[in-house]
């Protein structure tokens, strides 16, 4: 099942993965750059100067890039790796993610709270769900789920609740947007970083 992004469906130019060989979209994968001082430096943004090496957004490709040298391999130059990369990764796209919430709380196209988030659904308005990872299913079923795009269970309730000056959330809701397009991207990726939760666009969505 997919999410449909407007904004992301148009052909990007494709990278390959220095662990894995596979090509994908540049926008499906995570870029490194060789820092100043000679570090890997991961950008999750894409923004940063320098040649992009390109990997698949999963720890086990990052592992197994670490593990053979093939950063400095295709940066045809000696580079230092540091040894808990694949963690500065997921805090990364962990904090991109509540950039990302954070920026649509402040366009007014994002809600936290289970009450905030019924009324969105309720009233028709299509989006995708956040819901706090391990949090109990038994919320959800009173949700309108025709209207969700796509469900995400990757952060946890003090995440969640940090983009929206809270201690705590268990569910947010952000409306179909280029903020939502962009804050299914970075959870695609974050997935490969973490264990307990998943991204899902569920079936009856209207994509």
């Amino acid at each position: 099942m997919g999410y449909a992004s407007p904004e992301f469906d148009q052909l990007t130019p494709e990278r390959r993965c220095i662990a894995t060989g596979k090509t994908a979209p540049r926008d499906d994968l995570i870029r490194f750059v060789v820092g100043p001082e000679g570090g890997i430096v991961p950008d999750v943004d894409g923004r940063l100067p320098g040649r992009g090496i390109w990997l698949c957004p999963d720890r086990s490709s990052l592992r197994i890039a670490m593990k053979k040298n093939m950063f400095a391999r295709s940066a045809r130059r000696r580079v230092d790796v540091p040894d808990n990369l694949d963690n500065m990764v997921e805090k990364l796209l962990v904090s991109r993610c509540i950039s990302i919430i954070g920026l649509a709380r402040r366009a007014n196209r994002a809600v936290g709270g289970f009450a905030k988030v019924k009324i969105k659904l309720d009233g028709g308005i299509q989006g995708v769900l956040l819901t706090a990872s391990g949090a109990p299913a038994g919320g959800r079923r009173k949700l309108n789920r025709s209207r969700i795009a796509a469900e995400i269970d990757l952060l946890d309730d003090a995440e969640i609740g940090m983009a929206f000056g809270r201690d705590g959330l268990v569910h947010a809701f952000i409306e179909r947007s280029t903020f939502a397009d962009r804050l299914v991207l970075t959870s695609r990726k974050l997935a490969g970083f973490r264990e307990n939760g998943a991204i899902d666009a569920p079936e009856g969505s209207d994509r």
